[in-house]
């Protein structure tokens, strides 16, 4: 089960459940048996038998689910223990998993082509996997959709976002519309102003470069001969400075 907390407008958190169900199936199936080689006998032989059965069972409601013309129609699930009890893990809404184990012996080479071809049936089976989720959380959990949907309609025609025509159809609102557009417009003028206003530092900048630079040039020509006209640029250079 799972716990769901919320808090509502103007109240207490309140705790709901959400009810989830799920299996799992861990399943070690038997090699094939082949008398032949096993040499079994007695309840050996019977039990090799059993297990080629089911094998031989499963296949075919393998086969059935794979086939990809979807020509077979029934399902033999009944046909052994095994299948019956597999049957939510194959055909049904679940997640399978198969994993073949194969022989690299050259003696073993027949096994491992049925294992191939077994396993390669299995992967044409495609399931469409939901989550088992009971009925009444399911239709809370929609109900609860419906009403923040509510809510936000709601909070639209608060905001004059909405309006009901005189024909009782609704929409959205002119001025709304408007409102928007002229927002939109105002945020273009400030990056643009915001971008002159940059410019206009840049060429602040730039100025005050060649002031202090044509100040220097004077002051070199000056020289040391005449004190007081070096001061005066010497006194220009700081203010310069100073607007930089």
């Amino acid at each position: 089960n799972g716990e769901v907390t919320r808090l509502l407008d103007g109240a207490q958190p309140t705790t709901e459940y959400e009810t989830l169900t799920a299996k799992f199936h861990f399943v070690d199936l038997a090699g094939s048996e082949r008398l032949k080689r096993t040499g079994a006998t007695g309840e050996r032989a019977k039990e090799g038998i059993s297990i080629n059965c089911g094998l031989l069972a499963l296949g075919n409601v393998i086969s059935a689910l794979g086939d990809q013309s979807k020509k077979v129609v029934h399902v033999p699930y009944r046909d052994s223990k095994l299948t019956r009890l597999l049957q939510d893990s194959l055909g049904g809404n679940s997640q399978t998993i198969m994993i073949a184990c194969v022989s690299p012996s050259d003696r073993d080479f027949m096994e491992t082509l049925n294992t191939l071809k077994y396993a390669n049936r299995a992967r044409n089976i495609k399931n469409k996997v939901v989550v088992n989720q009971d009925k009444t959380s399911q239709q809370i959990s929609a109900l609860r959709a419906e009403i923040a949907r509510l809510q936000m309609e709601l909070m639209e025609y608060k905001a004059g976002k909405r309006v009901i025509g005189e024909d009782g159809s609704e929409g959205y609102s002119d001025l709304f519309r408007e409102n928007a557009m002229l927002q939109k417009e105002n945020s273009a003028l400030r990056m643009r102003v915001k971008a002159m206003q940059e410019a206009i530092d840049a060429i602040n900048n730039r100025v005050t470069h060649l002031m202090s630079q044509e100040a220097n040039l004077m002051l070199a020509k000056a020289g040391d001969g005449n004190e007081a006209i070096g001061a005066l640029i010497q006194n220009y250079i700081r203010e310069i400075e100073e607007l930089r």
